[in-house]
């Protein structure tokens, strides 16, 4: 089930940041994105456990997907494709006419999603990544 994220997600979604990143963002960091107004937070939850979670920033007319990540057992199940369309859904109903992310080249799983969610490529951002060192692909879609 997709929800709206709450504290007491909050140390699930930095276990996983430790799973699912080699430059994982910390609780703390997680946490004040959680209560900082520009940003909204959804993970998918079943039975208590944090499956997947996606954070984005809003500054109308556009926004960007900060971070998105399900749990490396629940991978290929469309959880990922669910957090990103309640993201999208959301988004627009709040006057969002375009979304933005960031995806490393070599995440060949993570831009198929984004390329049937309606993303494309409009630009790349030079050694954007740490640990490895790579580019950054900047996707964007229409709302």
């Amino acid at each position: 089930m997709i929800v709206p994220m709450r504290e007491d997600h909050v140390a699930q979604v930095a276990a996983l940041e430790q799973i699912c990143f080699s430059d994982p963002w910390s609780e703390a960091s997680i946490l004040g994105e959680l209560h900082n107004p520009l940003s909204m937070w959804f993970v998918c939850e079943n039975d208590g456990v944090v499956t997947g979670y996606i954070g984005a920033q809003a500054v109308p007319p556009e926004a960007d997907v900060m971070i998105i990540a399900v749990a490396p057992d629940c991978r290929r199940q469309g959880i990922g494709a669910k957090l990103l369309c309640t993201m999208t859904d959301v988004l627009h109903s709040r006057g969002i006419e375009a979304l933005f992310l960031e995806v490393r080249p070599s995440n060949t799983a993570a831009i198929a999603l984004y390329e049937r969610s309606g993303f494309e490529q409009v630009g790349r951002r030079t050694k954007y990544y740490v640990n490895p060192t790579e580019d950054a692909l900047i996707l964007r879609k229409e709302l």
